[in-house]
């Protein structure tokens, strides 16, 4: 493997090691994947301000995120199939996340399921909830992810009905995949891969599969899935997850301010700012652009946080001058995932830590609760 020197090589090694409908899966948005590109563009739209003179011995960059300390602010955010990148992945990523001191946060749609990880891993993790028109499914995976241990609940907002994205369409990732000579073809032309592959005993969706009812195999989850993603989902099923869960709730996936200020009214203890990586609605704004009038809106009131075309650390210092409490990344581990396993995601962790790190010294600041809308010109 080449130098890794940032997220960007990272990412390319991700490319040539994982088979493309995999990669694709993460590197994409939906219909013409413009939110998707703003999300990384926005941030080249603003400046920081740098000062010198200014004493930088002992800066920290340890924050807190529901209260528990992090050696940065930031979580990996929940993404589906992370188990295809990297044989057993959400483990993978889940061991990096707390070696390193960061939250994990696992996917409804996960490949290890929520018992694999907690067997995994020595302290408690997040989980990611998906509202299904199966009431009685949700109920027991909110008990799931009690016994468990894990620590808190996202709730994702933005999935009631599913952006079209072309790339996953083309590449027959549908569940189960749609097998084709071209996607056979490419999975054939990455035999380590195929190999890592072969010695895991996952490759379904561990939460789902044995557990939904009626889904027994692979074969049987395409109709459960494309039944039971719950348009009707509104701020009045909150409370009935809250009442279930009764731990602090994370309501992920919010755009405006209105919709900010009703998730703050309903209870949650953190909102994400998140157009889902662009893979839900194309044409949304970035989520940096949204940011200030949000973080305004709910101040003092529950914990702000953003995800979305974060790639370095300067991005996630820029982040939190315009508002946000704290940062979620979803690609840029992924990415690190696909190029080395749990190795990876520690390499973007560390890289992330040290760009942020070097840019809150070269805006005059040593410790990162400190950063204002001051260091940006």
């Amino acid at each position: 493997m080449k130098a890794i020197t940032c997220i960007d090589d990272l990412q390319d090694e991700h490319k040539r090691r994982v088979p493309r409908m995999f990669y694709d899966y993460v590197d994409s948005g939906s219909w013409s994947e413009s939110t998707y590109r703003d999300n990384q563009s926005a941030f080249s739209r603003h400046k920081f301000k740098q000062r010198v003179m200014v004493d930088m011995d002992n800066r920290s960059l340890k924050t807190t995120m529901l209260g528990e300390e992090v050696s940065m602010p930031t979580a990996l955010a929940p993404v589906g199939l992370t188990g295809m990148q990297w044989v057993n992945g959400e483990i993978q990523a889940a061991k990096a996340a707390e070696k390193f001191g960061v939250p994990f946060c696992l996917s409804t749609m996960s490949i290890c399921s929520i018992e694999d990880v907690a067997e995994a891993v020595s302290k408690p993790f997040w989980f990611q909830l998906y509202m299904m028109k199966d009431r009685d499914f949700i109920r027991r995976l909110i008990e799931r992810a009690k016994a468990a241990g894990c620590s808190a609940l996202v709730l994702t907002a933005d999935l009631q009905i599913m952006g079209q994205r072309h790339k996953d369409i083309r590449n027959g990732l549908s569940v189960p995949p749609k097998i084709t000579m071209s996607s056979l073809l490419n999975i054939a032309m990455h035999p380590a891969w195929c190999l890592k592959m072969l010695g895991s005993k996952r490759h379904s969706f561990g939460n789902v599969v044995g557990h939904a009812s009626g889904v027994e195999r692979l074969t049987t989850l395409a109709q459960w899935s494309a039944e039971q993603l719950d348009p009707t989902l509104t701020w009045d099923d909150v409370k009935w997850v809250k009442d279930l869960w009764q731990g602090p709730l994370i309501i992920k996936g919010i755009m405006c301010e209105e919709d900010a200020v009703l998730a703050a009214a309903s209870g949650a203890d953190a909102v994400v700012i998140s157009n889902h990586g662009g893979r839900q609605l194309d044409g949304a704004p970035a989520t940096l652009d949204v940011l200030p009038g949000i973080a305004e809106a709910i101040a003092g009131k529950v914990e702000i946080w953003m995800d979305g075309g974060i790639r370095s650390g300067q991005d996630m210092f820029k982040a939190l001058a315009l508002g946000a409490d704290a940062t979620l990344i979803g690609r840029a581990y992924q990415y690190g995932l696909g190029a080395n396993g749990e190795t990876g995601v520690t390499r973007c962790l560390e890289l992330l830590a040290n760009e942020l790190d070097l840019t809150m010294a070269f805006c005059g600041l040593k410790d990162i609760n400190t950063v204002t809308e001051k260091v940006l010109l």
